[in-house]
């Protein structure tokens, strides 16, 4: 369950190759561990990167500010064109904040993640951090700017919270792949998996019914020392199954691969979290790629083992260079994954599940005393929290334009109904194909209709926002 929440990160980026590289200034703000009380006054160095080639100062030209996600901060500053490409238009300054406790934002150095350190690294900490930045920005400012919020997935979420905790400071907020509501009673634990297993059977239902049969194969091999040396051999594992229980680990690993595989599925090459198969030009879904191996769900135990080798190719290995299969390998260094292990036990707890009828996993229930347990043995917390913030809960989303996509597995967790309280429809915005965020990577997609439908949509919100802040009449062109 924990590792499924380590890639939360990863719908709101793609590093495509050769894409261009954007430039900033990197920057320091000395900010206090603790917003909320006065039992330390200790302060750390905040990460911010800056980029001021269009920003005119002192006439109010707005604020682009990325609220950072749970990883280096320039990762994500090389991810997200859309700014660096509305920014002429608006005449914006670009700020990516880099969120405490990821990159090179330590509070406390290499002890950060100490039992005794570890307990700042909070969302709501982090929104204070993003507050006293974007304060110290306008402080020399003859007039104001307006400020506008960009985030994906996690920070996506945290731009969201930013406006609705903090409407005084940022007027609106772009927020893709938010899945603000993926909590404890608000989305069933199912919902996850089962678009995950839908991106694939759209497909190939062979392709999905056979990734659902091969956990059991999988069970059966690893039950003998002949079957465990035929994985080791066949499957070419750098750290070989030399019990039953290993198998585990490459079932994780599995999981994880089908689960970002489809999330990282842009129409370009990427080595974000893999070494993947580029796209052709009748080829641009990744995991469509992946299940041409799978093409026929009838296939016997060994066959369709080796079949499932041949396509998870697609995903660490697809030039032939890895000489074996390393399942502890991280995907990049530049992700926090210890930081998030952490808020995934505090409070991003979000409950996931599989039945294996209806998805195409293992079944695995959400057992919450044993994921308590789980992270009272990793962090010690005595109290998980199972829900968002009280700060953050409710169903209010003051000028929240909000993203989904029918392929996107944060769907059921975002804003896509229309309700009382609800932003109106023309605030919101739905795709039958493809990623919401493919709007973050910038140039590559100016070319595409949904990247230019999105491009549309976004830039009329941000007027409408900095026409509203500066009070001006709305203008006829």
């Amino acid at each position: 369950m924990m590792m499924i929440s380590s890639v939360l990160v990863i719908m709101c980026i793609a590093l495509c190759a050769g894409a261009e590289q954007y430039t900033y200034h990197t920057k320091y703000l000395d900010m206090p561990v603790d917003h909320f009380s006065f039992a330390t006054n200790h302060t750390f160095k905040l990460r911010y990167l800056v980029n001021d080639t269009f920003f005119q100062e002192h006439t109010g030209s707005p604020i682009f500010f990325y609220t950072g996600n749970e990883g280096d901060i320039e990762m994500f500053a090389q991810n997200t064109g859309f700014m660096f490409d509305a920014a002429p238009e608006f005449g914006a300054l670009l700020v990516f904040a880099e969120h405490r406790y990821y990159g090179k934002t330590l509070p406390f150095g290499n002890k950060s993640y100490d039992l005794n350190n570890v307990g700042y690294l909070t969302s709501q900490q982090a929104l204070a951090d993003f507050v006293v930045l974007i304060r110290h920005l306008q402080q020399n400012q003859d007039r104001p700017s307006p400020v506008i919020a960009f985030g994906g997935s996690y920070g996506g979420m945290l731009s969201a919270y930013l406006r609705m905790k903090y409407p005084n400071v940022v007027i609106g907020a772009i927020a893709a792949s938010a899945p603000i509501f993926q909590f404890t009673g608000l989305i069933p634990c199912e919902a996850f998996n089962r678009i995950a297993t839908s991106d694939y059977r759209s497909a190939s239902p062979a392709c999905a019914s056979s990734i659902r049969k091969s956990w059991a194969h999988l069970n059966n091999m690893s039950s003998t020392d002949a079957g465990r040396k035929w994985l080791n051999e066949n499957w070419k594992l750098c750290k070989p199954l030399n019990k039953s229980s290993d198998i585990n680990e490459l079932k994780d690993w599995l999981q994880n691969v089908y689960t970002s595989l489809a999330m990282i599925d842009y129409p370009y090459p990427t080595n974000f979290l893999c070494q993947c198969m580029p796209p052709t030009r009748s080829q641009n879904i990744k995991y469509e790629v992946m299940c041409q191996q799978l093409y026929n769900s009838s296939m016997t135990d060994k066959v369709l083992l080796k079949s499932l080798f041949k396509a998870v190719n697609v995903y660490f290995n697809y030039t032939g260079s890895a000489n074996c299969l390393d399942i502890e390998s991280s995907a990049t260094q530049n992700l926090g994954d210890l930081g998030w292990s952490y808020q995934s036990c505090t409070e991003m707890v979000m409950p996931m599940c599989t039945d294996g009828v209806n998805d195409m996993f293992e079944p695995s229930v959400w057992d919450f005393a044993k994921f308590s347990e789980e992270c009272y043995d990793t962090w010690k917390l005595s109290q998980i929290l199972i829900a968002p913030s009280s700060c953050m809960e409710g169903r209010t989303y003051p000028l929240l334009p909000t993203l989904s996509s029918a392929m996107d597995f944060w769907t059921r967790g975002q804003v896509v109904e229309f309700c009382p309280v609800s932003p109106p429809p023309h605030m919101q915005l739905s795709y039958q194909k493809g990623l919401t965020t493919w709007t973050c990577v910038g140039r590559i997609l100016t070319t595409q209709c949904l990247s230019k439908r999105q491009d549309f949509f976004h830039k009329n919100r941000i007027r409408a926002w900095i026409r509203n802040f500066h009070l001006l009449p709305p203008t006829t062109n």
